[in-house]
């Protein structure tokens, strides 16, 4: 009997409390324990989940203001619904499995269905505040980790709603701070879905006319073909237009909530789009010229929605309400009847239309005599592919660690060697670049067939045809930071953006951080990321600490490395702003214009301490 076996007793088992359980395993409740430096970390789902029940309320009929308001790490939410019916308030913050939503007849196409994201909120919290006011009296809770502190009964003369209060704890996200830019764009996001209510953040208010196509056109970084075709409908929006762009770009919303990973009625949409403009045409397009270049969202309201995670990012639905239409005809139904009967009313859109799908099947026809001739190479990458070192678990399977899959492109035999023998196989995989890409600035996508570092890394990614099969859920751009580095990140950020922009919309692109200094002495040791952090070591370790100063990834031994990359890793998240224009920030920064793309560099690697 092996040592395991025989020390395997019932004393090995143990009963968390609720609290207990969120805190051991937040993830399982609002993803990434990160410090609130990028959009996805859950700091910022614990202010969605507080605010989903408010905009809850809304969608009832009840409260038309949603106040927030974020000072010192602190969060309070107010309301002006309902208010939690005074013998519910305690439950409602910290028994699991609690909620009012259970029964459809109360709060129907609410988000909020499993009774689990306020306690959530709760249990990671130092300080957790909750009030209820109904006529003239309010009832409260005040909570720390999910432990009950106080409560009471008062009288009042505030509006009948909710106040939750909380201060995120340290202990879960450490080092946090709370950025504005992040809450913003969620409050803006509730705006667009809920037209005629007003969110504020510390004052500032957000509110949309437009719904959706507020949303699409002020997101957008490219001009457009055709004005944006929007079309609405009882429980269903949506808007679509051409752009100049490559790629296809859908947002699509479920009950309010942003479905950042789609699900069945983004599928469907997209399908319901290309087949009902294809038979509009009468012409025998591919479906595929039909989405390139597309721009657009997708927003339906369900009872009872079923999602694929707690975070709530992918629908999982088959059907409208139990017993109703299935979400396939419910989506395909409208999108044929009504983008059909706008085609009609408007024949100067479907003629710019039809150009722009010619356009796309010309150059894909043209793309495609290159791909063939390439298809062979495409074929050869394989776990056994030098250049690429893949890992056990991709961004396609069923697999709780899907969406941590993670390739990262590395330049160079040392870099990527490192990054290889301290990385995850099951969920992290490496490929290896041979010096600087090509600048694909002003070529078309025959560049991807024709350099084989491209054709193999669009291969590995399996990004070919569309996103719908990418193998990794996060691709991390990881060069060394000096110049050259520098270099082929831009070269890299080029062509993602100008053939996929798609990949950094919808969040995949990153950028890794890596350490450029080393303090230590001979009992701590610190990695430093900038010129402060190396000074605020060497104060903290007192007199002549050693110091090292990387000059490349591959001067990082493997086990230092290991830290790099694992639960700390810091990545910084490729964004495209509303302001932002592809056409125009490709020609400045990849274009003919070499001495402001040099002093781009050294202003940028001045930035962080080189």
């Amino acid at each position: 009997m092996s040592k395991t076996e025989a020390t395997y007793t019932e004393k090995d088992f143990q009963t968390l409390t609720w609290n207990d359980h969120i805190r051991l395993r937040p993830g399982m409740y609002i993803g990434k324990s990160g410090d609130g430096s990028t959009p996805d970390d859950g700091l910022y789902v614990l202010i969605k989940e507080v605010i989903d029940n408010s905009v809850d309320e809304y969608a009832m009929g009840n409260g038309k203001t949603i106040q927030v308001a974020i000072q010192d790490n602190t969060v309070t939410i107010r309301d002006y619904g309902r208010g939690i019916p005074f013998g519910k308030v305690l439950d409602a913050a910290s028994k699991m499995n609690t909620g009012a939503k259970y029964d459809n007849k109360t709060f129907q196409k609410a988000v909020g269905l499993n009774g689990v994201g306020l306690k959530a909120v709760n249990a990671t919290s130092i300080d957790f505040y909750i009030a209820s006011f109904r006529n003239g009296e309010s009832h409260f809770g005040r909570f720390s980790k999910g432990n009950l502190l106080e409560e009471g009964e008062t009288k009042t003369e505030e509006k009948d709603g909710t106040l939750v209060r909380f201060t995120p704890d340290p202990l879960m996200f450490p080092d946090y701070s709370i950025h504005l830019e992040f809450v913003e764009e969620m409050l803006k996001h509730y705006a667009y879905l809920n037209k005629g209510l007003k969110l504020q953040l510390n004052g500032q208010d957000f509110i949309s006319k437009n719904g959706l196509l507020d949303l699409v056109t002020e997101s957008m970084a490219e001009e457009t073909l055709y004005p944006p075709i929007h079309l609405t409908g009882h429980d269903i929006e949506m808007v679509i237009t051409h752009t100049h762009d490559t790629g296809e770009s859908i947002m699509s919303f479920a009950n309010g909530q942003n479905t950042s990973q789609g699900g069945t009625h983004l599928s469907v949409f997209r399908e319901a789009v290309a087949k009902t403009i294809k038979d509009f045409l009468k012409r025998d397009f591919e479906l595929s010229d039909i989405r390139q270049s597309i721009v657009g969202a997708i927003s339906i309201r369900l009872i009872e929605p079923k999602f694929a995670n707690q975070t709530k990012t992918i629908l999982d639905s088959r059907e409208i309400a139990q017993g109703g239409p299935t979400v396939r005809s419910f989506i395909s139904d409208f999108v044929q009847e009504q983008l059909d009967n706008y085609l009609h009313k408007n024949p100067e859109t479907a003629d710019i239309l039809l150009k722009k799908i010619i356009e796309n099947e010309k150059e894909r026809k043209a793309v495609s005599v290159v791909r063939r001739k390439s298809r062979e190479t495409a074929r050869k990458i394989s776990l056994h592919n030098k250049k690429l070192r893949d890992c056990r678990v991709h961004y396609t399977d069923k697999d709780p660690k899907a969406e941590k899959s993670t390739l990262f492109i590395t330049e160079g035999d040392s870099a990527s060697g490192s990054i290889t023998k301290s990385r995850d196989p099951n969920i992290q995989a490496v490929f290896s670049l041979r010096g600087k890409p090509e600048n694909t600035y002003g070529q078309n996508k025959q560049v991807i067939y024709t350099n084989e570092e491209f054709n193999l890394l669009q291969a590995a990614l399996n990004i070919e045809e569309d996103l719908d099969n990418l193998r990794y859920n996060n691709i991390v751009i990881a060069t060394d930071a000096d110049p050259d580095g520098m270099h082929i990140r831009m070269l890299l950020l080029s062509f993602f953006l100008q053939f996929f922009p798609e990949l950094v919309r919808h969040g995949h692109i990153y950028i890794l951080q890596t350490p450029l200094f080393r303090v230590r002495n001979k009992k701590e040791t610190h990695y430093c990321y900038s010129d402060a952090e190396k000074d605020q070591s060497v104060a903290a370790l007192g007199p002549n600490p050693e110091i090292t100063r990387f000059k490349g990834l591959g001067e990082i031994s493997p086990s230092e490395f290991k830290e790099f990359i694992g639960e700390d890793i810091r990545l910084d998240k490729v964004r495209l702003d509303k302001d932002d224009r592809l056409p125009e920030l490709l020609r400045f920064y990849m274009g003919d214009n070499t001495p402001q793309r040099r002093d781009f560099i050294v202003n940028n690697l001045r930035m962080t301490g080189n």
